[in-house]
């Protein structure tokens, strides 16, 4: 399950998407969490899906590939589809003892769930279509008028990238680490949900020192490149905006303004 994780991955390609100015990308994704939360109605989810499932086709990343990225974080997605389904009062449809199902948290957990799933997806997309260094500089750039007052738009830019980028890393080496513990006899899977906790002790500390090692060997590595911050650095190859990022500006424009008008059409339910 670990291993399904794709936020923070690169999947090579060269279409459109991969093509897309790193800045342009990052805009839309930050644009389309927002539309997601303006959405209040299904008519407003079916066309959000219906616009991430093209970007994905004209993308070519395989959809079995993103929705594997899924399964990693399924428990999250049930736990809440739970929480909104039994905590919400209204209509009741369903009820035994103390626990009850009513109209609006059946309505609610629906919409938090595909919410959620649309959102995750739609993140994912951007790591998945851009590489680590072009993030980091369409980061930088669209941090640079920030620096005017002081903010250090490189570095947070550069720490930013790390992170997402070093996700998968990390994740391979729990799944190392658990294998390596089953090896030896631990057992993560009984018990209660105490024993449960105490058991990932074994898995915690050797990871929080492999990432202590992790992070100084890259620190090691930039600093054996000379790396001295974004002070006169300078890039062998400079982002610039092309006809298909005004396009995809066009289509973002016109898609905020369709799931703006959504809100107004008449729910399905």
């Amino acid at each position: 399950m670990i291993r399904d994780i794709t936020l923070g991955q690169y999947y090579p390609g060269s279409s459109p998407v991969h093509r897309l100015d790193a800045r342009t990308k990052i805009i839309a994704t930050l644009l389309y969490i927002i539309e997601l939360f303006i959405v209040n109605n299904f008519w407003g989810f079916l066309i959000a899906g219906a616009a991430l499932f093209t970007v994905i086709a004209i993308s070519r990343v395989p959809v079995k590939f993103i929705f594997r990225g899924l399964t990693a974080v399924f428990l999250i997605i049930a736990f809440t589809f739970v929480i909104n389904l039994f905590m919400v009062d209204g209509r009741i449809l369903w009820q035994w003892k103390i626990f009850k199902i009513t109209y609006e948290g059946l309505m609610r957990a629906l919409f938090m769930a595909v919410r959620l799933v649309l959102l995750i997806i739609g993140s994912s997309m951007m790591t998945l279509t851009t590489k680590p260094i072009e993030l980091t500089d369409g980061l930088e750039k669209l941090l640079k008028p920030f620096s005017l007052i002081g903010l250090p738009s490189h570095e947070i830019a550069l720490m930013m990238t790390i992170a997402l980028r070093f996700i998968p890393t990390l994740m391979e080496e729990t799944d190392k680490i658990i294998k390596a513990q089953q090896a030896r006899g631990a057992d993560f899977e009984s018990g209660n949900i105490f024993q449960r906790a105490k058991s990932l002790i074994p898995i915690l500390i050797p990871l929080f020192i492999s990432s202590f090692r992790i992070a100084q060997d890259l620190a090691l590595a930039m600093e054996a490149r000379c790396y001295h911050g974004g002070a006169g650095r300078t890039r062998m190859n400079e982002i610039h905006f092309a006809r298909g990022d005004a396009a995809a500006a066009i289509l973002m424009i016109v898609f905020l303004a369709v799931i703006i008008a959504s809100r107004f059409l008449p729910t399905i339910f």
